[in-house]
This record gives structure tokens, C-alpha cells and sequence, in this order.
């Protein structure tokens, strides 16, 4: 992720004007570090633009939690009474909605990058608590969320030292969390009050809107098959499939394939890149292919409409 995007993040959070936005992302921007940064949720509700949105897609969040609040996924919503702990992964788009004002916490956001192979000696997407097969959400006791409070309190005293070597123990405190989580059993969840099919055609829409529009050469499409999205959304691929052709009167390829289709176009008309270049940002891994799914969906070669 971007400066640029980071400053997004954060703007979302505290608004336009963030004394806090420029201290943080100046103290890292120099190290070969990733991202990372801690908040009291208390705090956060008593600033004026205060929204918590998850969807920044390289961004992973840690969240503990105190009061009544809900989340919804898939086709599944979760509610947790007092006290939870969630883990949130990039590959599991979530919508979570406090039940109540009173509530208390602490969460933490970090980039990939902070948590890299080489320091951590395993892949952070790899982990079972951000597998896209595993649940999320886990409700827990007063003295477990006392132990997990006990950390993130660590965490907001490390980030603001001097201390040369914080990032480094902020990313055991990390791991920490991290370990204390995969030894939970997770929430079950309920029924949803609300249609599933609903939800879930939702959901894929803003999985599949997510990875447009493609600004660079470097950018790649991550989810490209009607497999990835189900992958994704927890769901079979053949469910997904029969709630998107209800709903839309389409199958999860064609719409997928309509949504290259016009990414295409906009790219052939709009950039100056050549045939390559925009094939590979669109998920194909040759030339050919992708001039014959170009052909197929709009009846001229991209060089034809390209003009």
C-alpha cells in the first residue's frame, strides 16, 4: 500500500485534519517495516468523524472488543454479547456494527510487510486465523479479554516510546495476539435475519468493484474465477453461482467476464499501454487469450476498438 492510501486509511478514520496521521507515518516511512498503528476504541468514538470501516484491502485488523456488537459475512452474522476478540483478514470482507454506545477496546491495523517471512518464519496469510476457511470472530471471557487488554495496553506505550528497537517488540506483541487467538474456539453463528442471497450477491459485487479501477502496469487482478470469489466469501462455488443467477439472471463467469470486459475498454481508450501490458493487469497470462475473450465479449479485437 501507497503513503497515499495509508492517509486514506487514516483520514476516513479521524477526517481531514489528523495530527496524529503525520507522527505515525513519518516515524516509519523511512524503515523497511510495513505498517503499523494501535487505537483505543473509547477514543475513537468521541472523535466527530469517527467511522470504522475494514477496506483497505492489504490491510489486516485486530480488533478487542467490549460492549454489544455484530458482525456479518457470507451469509452467516455473528453477535457478540460482552466481550470479543476479531481477526480480520483482507481474503474476508465483514461489515461490523456496534449494538450499543457503550463500548471499549483497542484495535490495530498492519500491513503485510510488517509481518514478513523473514521475521516471523512462517507467511501471515498462511496462518489459520486469516485462512478464508476459518471463522473470525470469538467470544470471550473477562479474563481473557483482560489478558488481550494487557497487551494492546503494551502496544500503545511501545508505539509512542524511543525506544530504537519498539517496532521489533511490537511485532512479538503481534504475534502474541496472534497465538492467543488460534487457541480460541469460534463464535457459532446464528441465522440471518435478512436474506442471504442478498448478502452474499452484495458482498461479491463489492469483492469483484474492490480491484477496480487499474491505475498502473503493476497492478494485477487478485480474484479472477467464479472459484476465487466463493473462495473468498466462504461459500461453494456452486451456491454462489445459483444465488447470482437469481438475482442477476447471470452466471458468476459472465459477470465476471462482463466486469473485464468494460475494465478493458476503459484501458484500451484511456491509456497508452499496449495489448500486454493491459492483458497482464486483467489476469491473463497471454496475449492471445485475452484478445479472444475481448473478441468473444464485444465482436472486434482489442487492436480494432483500440483504433
Amino acid at each position: 500500500m501507497t503513503t497515499t492510501a495509508v492517509k486514506d486509511f487514516y483520514q476516513e478514520i479521524f477526517g481531514t485534519v489528523c495530527s496524529e496521521l503525520n507522527y505515525f507515518l513519518d516515524d516509519q516511512s523511512t524503515r523497511d517495516i510495513g505498517h503499523f498503528n494501535v487505537f483505543n476504541i473509547a477514543d475513537m468514538y468521541c472523535k466527530k468523524n469517527v467511522v470504522m470501516p475494514y477496506n483497505r484491502r492489504t490491510y489486516y485488523k485486530i480488533s478487542l472488543v467490549k460492549g454489544r456488537n455484530r458482525v456479518d459475512y457470507a451469509d452467516k452474522v455473528l453477535e457478540i454479547e460482552d466481550y470479543g476478540v476479531l481477526f480480520a483478514t483482507p481474503k474476508m470482507p465483514y461489515r461490523y456494527t456496534p449494538l450499543d454506545t457503550n463500548q471499549a477496546g483497542h484495535f490495530c491495523v498492519f500491513t503485510p510487510d510488517f509481518m514478513p517471512k523473514s521475521k516471523t518464519g512462517f507467511e501471515i496469510d498462511k496462518l489459520p486465523i486469516f485462512s478464508p476457511q476459518s471463522d473470525f470472530v470469538f467470544q470471550i471471557s473477562v479474563q481473557q479479554y483482560q489478558e488481550l487488554n494487557s497487551v494492546f495496553e503494551k502496544m500503545h506505550v511501545e508505539i509512542k516510546s524511543e525506544y530504537p528497537y519498539k517496532y521489533d517488540l511490537l511485532r512479538n506483541y503481534l504475534l502474541e495476539l496472534i497465538h492467543y487467538g488460534q487457541k480460541l474456539q469460534p463464535v457459532k453463528p446464528s441465522l440471518l435475519q435478512i436474506n442471504a442471497s442478498t448478502r452474499i450477491f452484495s458482498l461479491f459485487i463489492e469483492l469483484l468493484e474492490r480491484q477496480f479501477p487499474i491505475e498502473n502496469t503493476t497492478q494485477v487482478l487478485q480474484l479472477k474465477t467464479a472459484k476465487d470469489f466463493a473462495d473468498a466469501l466462504r461459500v461453494h462455488v456452486n451456491h454462489l453461482n445459483k444465488v447470482l443467477k437469481e438475482t442477476t439472471g447471470k452466471t458468476t463467469t459472465e459477470i465476471i467476464a462482463s466486469r473485464l470486459s468494460q475494465e478493458a475498454k476503459i484501458l484500451l481508450k484511456q491509456t497508452n499501454w499496449n495489448v500486454s501490458e493491459i492483458a497482464y493487469s486483467l489476469g491473463f497470462e497471454e496475449v492471445a487469450h485475452f484478445s479472444n475473450f475481448f473478441k468473444k465479449q464485444n465482436q472486434v479485437s482489442p487492436a480494432a476498438f483500440r483504433g
